[in-house]
């Protein structure tokens, strides 16, 4: 929503879902590298900072990035500018950064897994969104939303019954279950 309703809409969305890469596969997806940079590196690669340039970079469970990952990201923000791995080339860095976490940012600093600086360089807007347990009706209004998506065709009405469960339902799953269900 925030990527579509921006001014950098008409260029590339990239989601990256941290905690599906290695640490040293997080750094060259999101730096690039140059071929011979490291063992099995047989080519030059495109990173997602590159792939995201004049759109939006999504980092979904940043809190799981290493610290020292942490460290190039907030100097890339910082100076929005990067260096590939295995160059001594700087590639110019323009694009808007989300991220999001199912860990608050602040009690990741706060058990000592994430950089405070990095948190005030990733949290300049927050937005708080309460588990969807939380959020009463919404769980009916994203049901209808998602199934709408599967089956464009067909509207349904729900009874009275479902839409209780849907809206009383714990949704341990949040967000992510309701749409498996849809």
């Amino acid at each position: 929503f925030i990527h579509i309703h921006s001014r950098r809409s008409h260029n590339p969305f990239i989601a990256v879902n941290c905690p599906n890469f290695s640490a040293e596969l997080m750094e060259s997806q999101l730096f690039v590298h140059k071929k011979g940079a490291f063992t099995g590196a047989d080519k030059d690669r495109t990173g997602l900072l590159e792939a995201a340039n004049g759109g939006t970079l999504f980092l979904d469970e940043v809190t799981t990035l290493p610290m020292a990952l942490q460290s190039r990201l907030l100097r890339v923000l910082q100076e929005r500018e990067y260096t590939p791995l295995g160059s001594n080339q700087v590639i110019s860095f323009d694009a808007q950064v989300l991220s999001a976490s199912s860990q608050r940012l602040a009690t990741a600093v706060e058990d000592g897994s994430f950089r405070e600086d990095l948190r005030y360089r990733l949290e300049v807007l927050p937005l708080d969104l309460p588990a969807l347990r939380q959020r009463g009706r919404d769980a009916l209004v994203l049901f209808d939303h998602y199934l709408a998506e599967v089956r464009e065709d067909i509207r349904f009405d729900f009874s009275r019954e479902f839409s209780t469960f849907l809206e009383r339902y714990s949704w341990p799953g949040n967000v992510r279950q309701l749409i498996n269900i849809a």
